[in-house]
């Protein structure tokens, strides 16, 4: 009896909070992308695998010993075909999310979910310089995810948004070995009391052949009334094997002076092939 009115003490802290606790209204997860994310590729068809895992276990407004944990394994189709517009390569994309979550307040198993998230469809267009790239583009995450409005650990967010991109890539020096990169994501979420989000990634890297190493960062802020912000710094490590027409890379982020969430960290992989 001591143990359910605890927990039922614990689950009214944590509705009473304004956000979900571990995540923000966004669909978009930051720390997926990094180093070169505003180069579009090629033309031709792309796979790309993402493996994230978040954890974090500090947080201002729950008690002591409250833990999120999210592991996240997105599959994402890309196809940048031969059309230009306003001399732009145009590229379409989708991704389906397949998310975990485990959540812990006060030492006490709040929630725990696996099931597919929301589905992204969307486009961009991807201009090439001699020093410089730049990519702008628009999309759509549908409401397609499972959803369970008395749950905290729901894979779908239970409403969609739409998704706007834009970013840019420098090549500093004349070899073109040392990049910096930021691609930025405005999401607005389609629902009441949702705030709209800009998500910035960046990352500034050396390539050495065809192994990319760098420092990688993200920084988020609501534009409304919301005051949550999030904020990291990492490394990545990426190499590409043209033979196998095969890439991947690694990343590694630890979050600083958040606000009004979660504060941990991401470990990232994602794997590319081209067909």
């Amino acid at each position: 009896m001591k143990i359910t009115v605890h927990k039922t003490i614990l689950l009214t802290i944590a509705t009473s909070l304004s956000l979900t606790v571990y995540a923000s209204d966004s669909h978009y997860v930051p720390g997926i992308e990094g180093i070169k994310a505003s180069v579009v590729p090629p033309s031709g068809v792309y796979y790309k695998g993402y493996i994230v895992n978040y954890n974090a276990d500090e947080n201002e407004a729950l008690p002591a010993d409250s833990e999120v944990s999210v592991t996240a394994l997105a599959s994402r189709a890309i196809w940048v075909t031969p059309q230009k517009i306003l001399g732009g390569d145009l590229a379409l994309e989708a991704i389906v999310p397949l998310i975990k979550t485990d959540l812990k307040v006060g030492g006490q198993d709040i929630d725990e979910r696996t099931g597919l998230g929301d589905l992204y469809v969307g486009g961009v267009l991807g201009w090439h310089g001699d020093r410089w790239d730049a990519v702008t583009g628009v999309g759509y995450w549908a409401e397609t995810g499972d959803y369970d409005s008395n749950r905290f650990a729901s894979p779908g967010k239970g409403y969609d948004s739409v998704m706007l991109t834009l970013g840019g890539n420098l090549k500093l020096n004349q070899q073109g070995d040392i990049n910096l990169s930021a691609l930025s994501r405005y999401e607005m979420p389609n629902g009441d009391n949702l705030e709209d989000e800009l998500i910035i990634e960046w990352g500034l890297s050396k390539s050495y052949g065809l192994l990319d190493v760098g420092l990688v960062g993200y920084n988020t802020f609501e534009t409304g009334d919301g005051n949550e912000e999030r904020n990291a710094l990492g490394l990545s490590m990426g190499y590409f094997s043209p033979p196998n027409l095969l890439g991947g890379d690694i990343a590694l982020y630890k979050e600083y002076s958040n606000k009004d969430t979660f504060e941990g960290k991401v470990i990232r992989a994602s794997l590319t092939k081209v067909f």
